[in-house]
């Protein structure tokens, strides 16, 4: 418990020191930096083509790729502020990415509940190598769920290695329900899902 309560409070932290902001074709590089970072990592079922430029052009088209930036100080928005708006650029670093998918192979698995749909899928979530273990990655999940939900979303749900012990504990801390297993891209996966009642009743907030 007491664990948890710190890991909290640092995440809230990080809630004020970072932003999410929907990607722009500028920030393409960095993110496929970031995705290749994440190959060949345990339980990484990425290959060396996917995700790559195709997904992110998908990704862009929905306007379904978000990245976490540390935020402006102060006196770097006074200065953009003073830039001619052609010529500004967000050379912030990306700390980490989530996108709002909408993968056809798993929107027909037949555990998904009818009667919390349409579902929408959280995916590719990645945190740069030297952010990680800092909460980042269940803040990402967090706004991926809101943004969802925003979107008209009655369920959310995503797949999770049966033996990445470590997301599957991140995962725990938002109620997810395991609704069955599976086998893609040759690995086997935990389906979670929860419902949009289910999370706002968790965290007393409610979605318009």
């Amino acid at each position: 418990m007491k664990q948890e309560t710190t890991e909290r409070k640092k995440e809230e932290q990080d809630r004020t020191e970072y932003e999410i902001l929907p990607a722009t074709e500028a920030d393409r590089d960095q993110v496929l930096a970031l995705y290749q970072e994440q190959k060949g990592k345990e339980y990484c079922p990425w290959s060396d083509e996917y995700p790559g430029n195709e997904t992110i052009d998908f990704d862009l088209s929905r306007d379904a790729l978000y990245v976490m930036k540390e935020k402006e100080k102060k006196e770097e928005q006074d200065k953009g502020k003073e830039k001619d708006k052609e010529e500004e650029k967000d050379k912030r670093k990306i700390l980490a990415a989530v996108s709002l998918d909408e993968d056809e192979d798993v929107n027909r698995l037949d555990c998904w509940d009818p009667a919390i749909a349409p579902g929408g899928e959280l995916a590719r979530l990645a945190v740069r190598r030297d952010m990680q273990n800092r909460g980042l990655a269940r803040i990402l999940l967090d706004f991926g769920m809101r943004e969802w939900f925003r979107r008209g979303k009655k369920s959310i749900h995503f797949l999770v290695n049966r033996h990445n012990v470590k997301a599957i504990r991140s995962y725990a801390a938002f109620g997810f329900h395991v609704v069955g297993e599976c086998e893609m891209f040759d690995q086997e996966f935990l389906c979670y899902e929860i419902s949009k009642e289910e999370y706002e009743e968790k965290c007393k907030i409610q979605f318009m």
